[in-house]
């Protein structure tokens, strides 16, 4: 079959969808995955963040990474030498043995699992192994829940720091009650002990002690000291104010654990609907709690004045609560069950949300796609869930975070801050794809989602400032000021030869991990690759004219890791190019290729070249157009030397063409051109660089050619080959070297 037969085919599949010829090969999602993925077959071999450990009391935070915690360990016991290097062999290899129990469904505490990974460790050969592993334990000065990046995570994280916050707020929130308490005790005591109740014997036998009873009649000092005693020195009204507000101090059951007359408040729910209505039901107890703590802070002061104060209090109700009233209470945390965003009992979440409740919103996401819905108008909440983030923050007011479960490790300072913020917040994590969607681990679903952009993490504060600079941050993405992430794929080609190219990690990447998408793509082997096939990426940068001439492709690797290319079909990449155009809007907000910005310093750029050319213009028409004065006679001329500063050599002059060339003279025999392309750069026999064959290779070439010099002295010219996908951005980077 000659080139245009297999073009044909291609061209086809792309445009339709449908294999045609026998070129083309259905796309197993189960043994094919995208080729910067091939290195991540088994994690339990990596090091990376997770297994993470809920801390219990630590002061170091409320989690922290496995792996952090075992290099503490190494760099307290382990010392240098044969010694050292040896207990560090024995302990990461018990990193790796506790990643594979939780891998295989094992759960506990880590201390509990780290005993037993050192049991399964241990040997009769060496018995000594075991020992050892459980004396480093001793070093770990933590312990806690030991979690994986798994089903359960995202529940697990939210609850612990949630937990972690509010404990920090009701240290502070009980602190101030028991003073206020004690000042209202003291003021009753003392108003007791100089009360005509206060002077009778019992009452003064029991101020005394029991142990001096014998020593005093309490009678007789009862009758002297009882003289014109008040029977009661508080007026009535304070008294009633003070046990009142007292009797509500001590029976709150908000920051309280269970107390005499019913248990403490819950404030975790899994359901909108349900916190709601638990916000409204204890709603008038707030305002009774907030009303005894005010009149407590007054009466301690002895500030209270009746005809002042009266007045206001009788009519304190829910519309006099204010911001910092609420901000004492706990916040309600809803973490929304897996399957059930689309329940009725969560359907008021963006008026919950937008009404200021102080409820924290966790939402996960485990499809992306929600292919189920395309085409019947509903989506959970009324937006597709991959969506719901960026629509709460347009919504205001509230704290937002978007994050894939494999990034809330990195995050979990900004996820402290949210959950810990005045007013809503909402916590929306992509937890991996479902069971249907592939064989790939939730980690692994979850980090593809985040860095093909199809789930990228932001957070957006609104009570940060008054601006998106302040407010908003893509900071937690990668390359977050380019179109898509980008890592270098080193790979045998098919002479089995050391290769190596920059990959792009797109959304079509994404979506080939999930086999439900096998339809949109075709595997095409290696004897049917043609020069119309152009990465995904490169393919999205081309001009409409020229993109209808090529074909889409990703680079995958099988289950041997062969490495395959794998076409895509329109409508994929049209969901890639909307999944870009979605980025590029966040890229605006945190202030990444800015319009406005680039549209006003186009305008002053143009402005003030139009100002200097007319400078130049007025300079040449005031300039005298006399001749140059004649030499006096017999002098002789003067030596180039004299008339412009020596140079050791004439520089190169750039030919009249655009053709590349470079400034041989000035080579510094590095030799990066050749490593780039040795037909198309050659060295001459003063081992300097010249062009050998400016056809022997790609502009691309020659632009990182350019790039890659160390004194900038390869000038790329113009493209010869105008089809050369990618020519817009190549063209602007080679700008400064022409």
């Amino acid at each position: 079959m000659d080139m245009a037969a297999k073009f044909q085919d291609q061209l086809v599949f792309h445009m339709t969808g449908r294999r045609a010829g026998e070129g083309l090969s259905a796309l197993d999602s189960g043994e094919m995955r995208p080729a910067l993925l091939a290195g991540y077959r088994d994690l339990t071999r990596l090091r990376h963040d997770y297994p993470v450990v809920l801390l219990e009391n630590s002061p170091d935070g409320c989690v922290a990474s496995l792996s952090l915690l075992v290099n503490k360990v190494l760099e307290t016991l382990a010392p240098r030498g044969i010694e050292g290097e040896r207990l560090r062999k024995h302990v990461l290899r018990l990193e790796r043995e506790l990643r594979r129990m939780l891998a295989e469904g094992a759960e506990g505490e880590l201390s509990g699992l780290w005993t037993a990974a050192a049991g399964r460790l241990g040997s009769a050969d060496d018995p000594s192994v075991a020992e050892v592993l459980r004396h480093a334990a001793g070093a770990l000065h933590a312990d806690g829940l030991l979690v994986d990046c798994d089903d359960k995570l995202v529940d697990r994280f939210m609850v612990h720091a949630w937990r972690h916050v509010q404990s920090q707020k009701a240290a502070l929130f009980l602190g101030h009650l028991d003073r206020l308490q004690r000042q209202l005790s003291d003021i009753l005591r003392a108003a007791f002990a100089h009360s005509e109740a206060g002077q009778r014997p019992e009452a003064l036998m029991a101020s005394v002690g029991g142990m001096h009873a014998d020593e005093f009649d309490f009678a007789e000092m009862s009758r002297l000291v009882g003289r014109n005693v008040p029977k009661d020195e508080l007026p009535a009204g304070r008294r009633r104010r003070i046990e009142w507000a007292l009797e509500v101090l001590r029976g709150q059951r908000f920051h309280a654990t269970p107390v005499a007359g019913g248990e403490a408040y819950g404030f975790l729910f899994d359901n909108v609907a349900g916190a709601v209505a638990a916000y409204r039901e204890r709603l008038p107890h707030v305002v009774e709690l907030v009303k005894a703590i005010a009149i407590a802070e007054l009466e301690a002061r002895n500030d209270y004045d009746e005809a002042d104060h009266d007045s206001f209090f009788d009519a304190f109700g829910e519309q006099s609560l204010t911001a910092d009233d609420l901000a004492l209470f706990p916040d309600y945390l809803v973490c929304i069950p897996p399957g059930r965003n689309d329940a009725p009992e969560n359907a008021a979440l963006m008026d919950t949300l937008s009404s200021g409740l102080p409820v924290k919103v966790v939402v996960q996401v485990t499809d992306l796609l929600e292919e189920a819905s395309i085409g019947t108008g509903h989506f959970a909440f009324g937006v597709r869930s991959a969506r719901l983030a960026t629509t709460a923050m347009g919504l205001g007011g509230m704290f937002v975070v978007q994050a894939a479960s494999s990034s809330l490790y990195r995050l979990r300072n900004r996820i402290e801050d949210g959950l810990g913020c005045r007013g809503p917040a909402l916590i929306s994590v992509f937890a991996g794809s479902p069971a249907a969607a592939g064989e790939l681990p939730r980690y692994l679903t979850a980090a593809a989602a985040m860095d093909s952009r199809a789930f990228p993490a932001f957070v957006y504060d609104a009570a940060a400032g008054e601006n998106w600079a302040t407010r908003f941050s893509l900071d937690h993405n990668r390359d977050a000021d380019a179109d898509w992430t980008a890592e270098t794929l080193e790979y045998a080609d098919g002479a089995l030869q050391r290769a190596s190219e920059r990959l792009a990690f797109t959304y079509a990447d994404f979506a080939m991990c999930d086999r439900r998408n096998a339809e949109h793509f075709a595997v095409v082997p290696r004897e049917r690759w043609t020069a119309a096939m152009v990465p995904a990426a490169d393919w999205l940068a081309l001009p409409d004219k020229l993109a209808a001439e090529a074909v889409p492709y990703v680079l995958a690797v099988d289950a041997q890791d062969r490495l395959h290319r794998v076409i895509v079909d329109a409508r994929m990449m049209q969901a890639t190019r909307r999944c870009l155009l979605l980025w590029h809007r966040l890229q605006e907000h945190g202030g990444i290729h800015d319009s406005h910005a680039e549209r006003l310093l186009a305008r002053e750029k143009a402005a003030w070249e139009a100002q200097k050319q007319a400078e130049i213009e007025a300079l040449r028409k005031a300039a005298p157009s006399a001749a140059p004065a004649e030499a006096p006679a017999g002098t002789a001329p003067a030596p180039a030397a004299a008339a412009a500063p020596a140079a050791e050599e004439a520089p190169a002059e750039k030919p009249a063409s655009d053709d590349p060339w470079i400034e041989t003279a000035r080579c510094p025999s590095c030799n990066e051109c050749q490593l780039i392309n040795p037909e198309m750069f050659a060295y001459n026999d003063n081992k300097q660089a010249f062009i050998k064959d400016a056809n022997a290779g790609t502009f691309r070439q020659l632009v990182e050619a350019a790039e890659s010099c160390q004194v900038a002295i390869i000038h790329p010219g113009k493209p010869r080959n105008p089809a050369e996908p990618g020519l817009d951005e190549l063209l602007k980077r080679a700008e400064p070297f022409n």
